[in-house]
């Protein structure tokens, strides 16, 4: 069967009649205030598309990982507030799940307009592994629709989870592919079925662990894979250099040994950094030293030097890759972002995205968190991820329970 889309759910007829959406609006809170609404804005579309024809419309989202229980800290209410000033349509918030003030507000709300629920896992059938506790509450969360209810998944950074909201939900209700989703998806087709080349793979991020099934699937694909960030230094462990004080997993020395081996075998160039910017500290007011990555221990700081960027020779070679490629797919920062004196590396990046003519892709967390604080604009790449995690999960080769379950 094929996914049923947000159109012909429209098309269907939606005056009047309860929807229930699954949204991403889990966004980064600084101080009970959302600090990026990236994926609030990303929202923002589907839903629009809804009231202007008349659904009522019930939002499901998560923030954080609260323990299966209410904890003000990770309240949806900033959220909920963050959209209600961005929409040009009413957003009324319910102070619980599926309880009294979910019902109440559910049943008078107007057509046209929309509802947020309360921080989904606060019911802790949400994430259970019990089949049973998430389907009954995702039978309770349908309840809130009455007799003629649909459901809309638009939360792709959610799609990797089998969640009463995002899976089982859509058993109960006729279940339809937001736009949000969609693109999604149509982009990571873009990444693994035939990309244009050259096709450039930017990885940063803490750990190469994180990052192993990714390497692994592209590595079939790509044309150059650059790595940069914290798991550059198992990479550099992996050639026999000194790294330091620097994080490194020695436990995956061996398994990125054969990841540089086999590369050339399938004809995929790894670009590590030649250059490493060292601290002798982890801070923001860290005094730093900029050496070759042959040769990190030469620093001022010996052997507790850390390093916490790339160098500028090499955010050099890299922009120069990703120029000239023509599909470029970049997940994680170079470096220690947050901080002014080692934000370069993945400034750079994310400049050489912008000037490059290629189909670019900013694959969502922590890299898009990056490039808007550094000033970046959503419209200065071809496409910001929502997914985070859903989209390494993707490009792994992995099934995706939410995505499998839209095509039942």
């Amino acid at each position: 069967m094929t996914v049923k889309t947000l159109e012909e759910l429209i098309s269907d007829g939606v005056d009047g009649r309860y929807v229930l959406v699954r949204s991403d609006l889990n966004v980064p809170l600084d101080n009970g205030t959302v600090a990026d609404d990236g994926r609030i804005r990303a929202s923002i579309p589907t839903l629009q598309k809804l009231v202007d024809h008349g659904a009522k419309v019930i939002v499901m989202a998560h923030l954080g990982r609260p323990k299966g229980t209410p904890d003000e800290k990770y309240s949806l209410q900033p959220a909920a507030d963050r959209l209600d000033e961005l929409a040009p349509f009413a957003v009324e918030f319910a102070a619980d799940v599926v309880g009294d003030s979910a019902h109440e507000l559910a049943g008078s709300l107007a057509a046209g307009s929309v509802l947020v629920l309360q921080n989904i896992r606060f019911d802790p059938r949400e994430t259970s592994k019990n089949d049973d506790e998430r389907l009954s509450l995702a039978r309770e969360l349908a309840g809130l629709t009455g007799d003629n209810g649909a459901y809309v998944d638009d939360a792709f950074g959610a799609v990797h989870r089998k969640h009463a909201s995002v899976y089982d939900i859509a058993g109960i209700l006729p279940a339809y592919e937001g736009d949000l989703v969609h693109t999604e998806v149509e982009v990571l087709k873009r990444l693994t079925e035939h990309p244009e080349q050259p096709y450039v793979v930017v990885l940063g991020g803490s750990k190469v662990s994180d990052k192993l099934a990714v390497i692994e699937n592209l590595m079939e694909r790509a044309d150059y894979l650059l790595v940069g960030g914290g798991m550059v230094f198992t990479f550099l462990a992996a050639q026999g250099y000194n790294v330091g004080a620097s994080l490194l997993e020695a436990d995956q020395i061996e398994k990125v040994k054969g990841y540089l081996s086999r590369a050339k075998e399938v004809g995929c160039e790894f670009v590590l950094p030649t250059d490493i910017v060292v601290a002798d500290k982890f801070a923001a007011d860290a005094d730093v030293d900029v050496v070759p990555a042959d040769a990190m221990e030469s620093s001022r700081f010996g052997a507790s030097g850390i390093g916490l960027d790339i160098g500028p020779d090499s955010a050099g070679a890299f922009a120069e890759k990703i120029g000239a490629g023509r599909t470029i797919f970049w997940n994680g920062p170079m470096g220690v972002f947050e901080f002014d004196a080692f934000a370069n590396g993945t400034r750079t990046i994310a400049q050489a995205l912008k000037d490059s003519s290629g189909f670019s892709v900013v694959g969502g967390g922590d890299s898009a968190s990056a490039v808007r604080k550094l000033g970046f604009s959503d419209s200065d790449f071809g496409h910001i991820s929502t997914g985070g995690g859903a989209s390494l999960e993707y490009l792994e080769g992995k099934k995706l329970p939410g995505l499998t379950v839209l095509n039942q």
